[in-house]
């Protein structure tokens, strides 16, 4: 999509008089003005003035051959999130079709969300619901979003980096789910750009560097294929086209799949575009005549579509010139829904008012969305759904029935049992794959046929461990569900015990006479009726103790805070305390530094020791720098006692290192899990290790000693990290 900026009104109406389509342009150019007057004195972070925005999301709505509602809703998009106008104005003004789009758009007001994450889910939430009723809501979405990623280059570095995140994790699987590849590449692209501008730039050299030589040979094999089908198949109406991969496909496979750029087989692609799908296979065959195939690289998505209906055959063959490259294969409506998906066939468009059957289907996976977050009553569920549910790269296993059940990348037998049904899920007792026995552990992997082995024997049902075997929010959500209703008694006592190691593992002690108040207290909290409601949540997993109990910590550190300080003072002179938030015993105004070789955090038995002309550098008490026994070693006299000033002092810099299984994705997970507790990220760089592995370094700023544990506590959740250990500067 071309990256020009519209200006004005009357760029605008060029634009759409360009296309070939019917337009209200009155009621465009009415919008458009209405647009200017609410946004009048407001300016982006670009300085620009604030209608700029929706004006080139309209542009982009009009490129992608949407309707004058879509095109007026987008002009109108911030409206009522940003000035004084309301639905019930913008329904008055331009009907009840626009003000459905703009209030699906609009965010949710400034509620009292108790998190970041909570506040996103919701505006998620509200988003799919509004979805479900017209889906031109999230095609003007996924294009404001595009646009504020194009000018993103202006916000704050922090910023830029949040939302490349949530683009990555939520927005490009949308466009993905949806079909549309323009918006979905440049979304995943501009994301990289922020996240990893190191490895982008290099991505983008590379490809810089071979431009000329990759549109030769892309001409080359595209003229050789285009003389051989014209002979071959004299009359067929025939297109060809010569395609890139995207600079985020490539990064994928390149530093997260640990493969050399020479080893990207589908780097370069030739398309053909014909009329039938018959002419499609008999090309195939053609195809095969004069290049060598690579096995296993052969993908049939006509026979199989995916689940945002892409169809087309693939197939990675190699020249007499040893170049290996892909040919995609597809008929001339399936290339029009390749490039803008769920755009190319929405009812609106074909003009169909009533129920249109292929449309629902495409979009049932957001009613399954909703319908398993309702089920867990956690709104992170939908975000969750969509990192894992929706993700870009399927598996198709097919039931003995010929039933193809389409998965992402890693599912297990669990997945692919509650895909087929929920009841199918509770009442599996084994599998077989091809014939064989396998574990319910087993990843189902493309063309495999599966049988799921079910017993009708009662008090069968999912075992808890299925929860850390299953991969999909859908299974996790069903089974979740389950022992919601099957196993309440064992669901309290399982919470209960669960929540009290947590107690114990972080500290907390309660009074006997205190604790039913104190639950009591927490159910009410987390909106819960009673205690034995939420020790059932706690024990079915619809609460995480990872979220709740940082917070609850905190309550308590701050209630023994504020019982200690009504003690009776001692009488003992305040010690001065340094910027670093350090005191050190007997001395005044003097420089205090924080060494390096160990970075103490507040929380940390420390020690100073007095420097020649540098004042007093202060270690952590087991540094390898300070003598186990200080009245041994050489300067007995330097080594001074101190400790951290209860008064709160600024942030702290320090560096952990993550290992974990080297995965798609784990970069993105990390900064995702450090940028929403709102820890601000000094640099962050990963390697790839041997056996599998993969080295993460990465320099924050935390508050103390307490405030590092919830990190790393939160760190050690993402999926395949097994270790998270603070090391020295």
């Amino acid at each position: 999509m071309n990256e020009y900026q519209l200006r004005d009104k009357e760029e605008l109406i060029q634009l759409i008089e360009l296309q070939n389509g019917k337009y209200d342009i009155s009621a465009i150019e009415k919008a458009f003005d209405f647009c200017v007057l609410k946004h009048e004195g407001q300016k982006r972070c670009t300085n620009e003035d604030y209608y700029i925005h929706p004006l080139n999301v309209a542009k982009i709505i009009i490129n992608m051959g949407m309707d004058s509602s879509s095109i007026i809703a987008s002009l109108l998009h911030d409206v009522v999130e940003d000035t004084d106008t309301t639905v019930e104005d913008i329904t008055s003004m331009f009907g009840e079709e626009v003000a459905l789009l703009v209030d699906g758009v609009t965010k949710i007001g400034r509620l009292n969300f108790t998190t970041k994450e909570q506040q996103q889910a919701e505006n998620l939430r509200k988003m799919l619901i509004a979805m479900g009723k017209d889906i031109r809501v999230i095609i003007i979405k996924l294009a404001d979003r595009l646009h504020n990623m194009r000018t993103i280059d202006a916000m704050p570095d922090y910023k830029q980096r949040e939302k490349s995140v949530e683009t990555l994790e939520i927005y490009a699987p949308i466009a993905h789910r949806l079909g549309i590849r323009p918006v979905k590449e440049e979304l995943e692209d501009l994301s990289i750009k922020h996240l990893d501008p190191i490895a982008y730039n290099e991505i983008e050299t590379f490809l810089d560097k071979r431009k000329q030589q990759r549109e030769q040979i892309l001409e080359d094999i595209k003229s050789r294929i285009e003389k051989h089908l014209r002979t071959e198949m004299p009359g067929v109406n025939l297109a060809f086209q010569g395609r890139v991969k995207s600079i985020h496909g490539i990064y994928r496979k390149m530093y997260l799949g640990g493969k050399d750029f020479d080893e990207i087989y589908d780097v370069y692609a030739i398309r053909v575009i014909t009329d039938t799908v018959a002419d499609c296979y008999n090309i195939l065959g053609l195809m095969h005549d004069i290049f060598q195939p690579i096995p296993k690289r052969f993908k049939d998505y006509i026979a199989t579509p995916k689940p945002n209906m892409y169809q087309s055959l693939h197939t990675t063959v190699i020249s007499r010139d040893g170049l290996t490259f892909e040919i995609q294969i597809r008929t001339f409506e399936m290339h029009h829904t390749a490039e803008m998906g769920i755009a190319a066939h929405w009812k609106y468009k074909e003009g169909i008012k009533g129920n249109n059957e292929r449309l629902e289907k495409r979009l049932a996976w957001i009613r399954q969305i909703l319908d398993n977050q309702e089920e867990s009553g956690d709104a992170s569920e939908l975000i969750r759904s969509i990192k894992v549910d929706l993700s870009q790269e399927d598996v198709f296993a097919v039931t003995p029935k010929g039933d193809v059940i389409s998965l992402p990348v890693g599912s297990t037998i669990i997945d692919f049992a509650f895909a087929i049904h929920s009841q199918v899920g509770v009442k599996m007792v084994g599998a077989k794959v091809d014939g064989k026995i396998v574990q319910l552990t087993y990843e189902v992997k493309t063309g495999e046929v599966i049988e799921i082995l079910t017993s009708n024997q009662a008090g069968r049902g999912p075992s808890r461990d299925w929860m850390n075997i299953a991969v999909t929010n859908q299974a996790k959500s069903k089974i979740r569900s389950w022992f919601k209703k099957e196993k309440r008694a064992e669901n309290i006592a399982e919470g209960k015990e669960n929540f009290e190691r947590e107690l114990r593992r972080l500290g907390i002690s309660v009074a006997d006479e205190e604790y039913e108040t104190f639950i009591e207290e927490l159910a009410k909290k987390n909106h819960f009726l009673n205690c034995d409601d939420f020790f059932a949540a706690i024990g079915y997993g619809g609460i995480l103790l990872s979220k709740i109990m940082p917070k609850i910590r905190d309550d308590y550190n701050k209630k023994l805070q504020a019982s200690k300080s009504t003690e009776i003072p001692t009488t003992s002179k305040p010690k001065e305390t340094s910027s670093e938030g350090v005191v050190v015993e007997g001395i005044d105004n003097c420089l205090i530094k924080l060494s390096r070789c160990c970075a103490p955090l507040p929380g940390d038995e420390i020690i100073g020791f007095i420097t020649r002309g540098h004042g007093v550098s202060v270690h952590k008490r087991d540094c390898n720098n300070v003598p186990k026994d200080i009245s041994q070693c050489e300067q007995p006299q330097r080594w001074i006692p101190a400790h951290w000033s209860v008064k709160k002092s600024d942030n702290f810099a320090t560096t952990l290192q993550i290992v974990s299984i080297d995965r798609d994705g784990l970069l993105g997970d990390v900064i995702s899990v450090i940028n929403n507790m709102h820890v601000p990220i000094s640099s962050i760089s990963a390697k790839q290790q041997s056996g599998g592995n993969c080295g993460i370094i990465c320099s924050i700023n935390c508050e103390s000693v307490e405030h590092l544990k919830s990190i790393v506590l939160r760190l050690q959740k993402v999926s395949g990290v097994f270790s998270v250990e603070r090391i020295g500067k």
